[in-house]
């Protein structure tokens, strides 16, 4: 047990994570279902997606729960705590909208499905904060590349489901695809969760192998690419569904092979395998802050929440990040009606979230860290 216990073990499982969590950019896909089967307008509509927003932004307490689980002083579990508390908001969030969709349920009242909406999107801070924050310490020389990568699968998550989603359910019914959200990542999440873990180790390999995971990613978002546009070109039977989703699958699995290829290359250099800790030297010994000569304060790695508010960087960026995810929510929520509303059956599929916004933005400014204003530039258009 303890050879697989490796931090490229652990990114592995954070990019199988991160890769069936995106639900909440699918919501155009199942928008639809809410509105008709719950007799909501559009205004209504537009509010309860709202709380999915809110929920899937609200990284607070995530934070407060993953600094908790992994301090060294008083940490107890691991990140995978953090993982399991989304995880379970994310089952009852969907599998209550689910229930309340088919009838197994009484209607529920606006408010109550405003609650299992923001409940399925709140799982996702938990999930991101686990994987994104462990990458970053456990490759802490290379941590702007690791969060890249998990970044990168996060936005390509959307268009895995629907490649699922459209392997398993053929007739294309909305209702499916959101039990098939509260049962096939819930299975896969649970499974891979454990693995996620933070370690104490740098090596000179760090690098190629980070490189060798940004490679997957563009390699699954140019063959997700291809396959959306030949399923918008002709007809693909049943069987090449499925043939074209085992080979998505097989994709994924490939960080592991990675994962073996570092294990040999650290055991050929390195005394003893990785040890598992649960904190990193960085964080033991606390930098001095600097000073820029506008008399701005840098807030230093273990500076608090209220030590960062008062500083200009925060607040700019919290401005920045409220304009450019505000812009991107109304597209997600709302880029599928558009493309119905002008009748264009052809493009239906292609501009659902995961396909056009999740994976050109997300394979555009997340693999390539292209500029946010270029990112912007499709909404525009819009």
């Amino acid at each position: 047990m303890e050879r697989i216990n490796t931090k490229w073990v652990a990114a592995a499982a954070s990019i199988w994570i991160q890769s069936f969590s995106g639900a909440t950019y699918t919501f155009a896909i199942y928008s639809s279902i809410l509105k008709s089967s719950q007799s909501y307008d559009q205004s209504t509509l537009d509010f309860v997606s709202v709380f999915k927003d809110i929920g899937g932004t609200l990284g607070i307490f995530s934070g407060f729960l993953y600094t908790a689980m992994t301090s060294k002083r008083h940490g107890r579990g691991g990140p995978w705590v953090v993982v399991l508390v989304g995880l379970v908001q994310w089952f009852l969030g969907f599998f209550f909208m689910w229930a309340s969709v088919v009838g197994l349920i009484a209607r529920p009242p606006v408010p109550v499905m405003c609650l299992f909406v923001f409940l399925a999107g709140h799982s996702l801070p938990f999930f991101n904060t686990a994987n994104v924050v462990t990458a970053a310490r456990n490759f802490s020389d290379y941590g702007g590349t690791a969060v890249g990568i998990m970044q990168g699968f996060l936005g390509l998550s959307g268009a895995i489901l629907i490649q699922l989603y459209h392997t398993i359910s053929s007739e294309g019914n909305p209702a499916t695809f959101i039990l098939l959200l509260a049962i096939v990542p819930t299975i896969v999440i649970f499974l891979t969760m454990p693995f996620v873990r933070v370690y104490d180790t740098v090596t000179t390999s760090d690098k190629k192998h980070l490189d060798g995971l940004s490679i997957i990613s563009l390699i699954i978002a140019a063959y997700l690419m291809v396959i959306i546009i030949v399923q918008n070109v002709m007809d693909l039977s049943q069987s090449m569904q499925i043939f074209s989703f085992v080979f998505v699958i097989l994709l994924l699995a490939s960080p592991l092979l990675i994962a073996v290829r570092a294990l040999r290359k650290d055991k050929q250099t390195l005394p003893s395998v990785d040890s598992h800790v649960l904190d990193t030297s960085a964080l033991l010994d606390s930098p001095s802050p600097n000073i820029f000569p506008d008399g701005d304060h840098v807030v230093t790695v273990d500076s608090n929440i209220l030590e960062a508010m008062s500083t200009v960087n925060f607040w700019l960026l919290f401005l920045a990040m409220l304009c450019g995810m505000g812009s991107g929510f109304a597209t997600i929520n709302n880029i599928r009606q558009i493309v119905v509303a002008h009748a264009n059956n052809h493009l239906r599929d292609i501009w659902d979230p995961a396909y056009g916004d999740d994976l050109l933005h997300d394979f555009d400014c997340r693999s390539y860290r292209v500029v946010s204003s270029f990112c912007e530039s499709d909404r525009l258009l819009l």
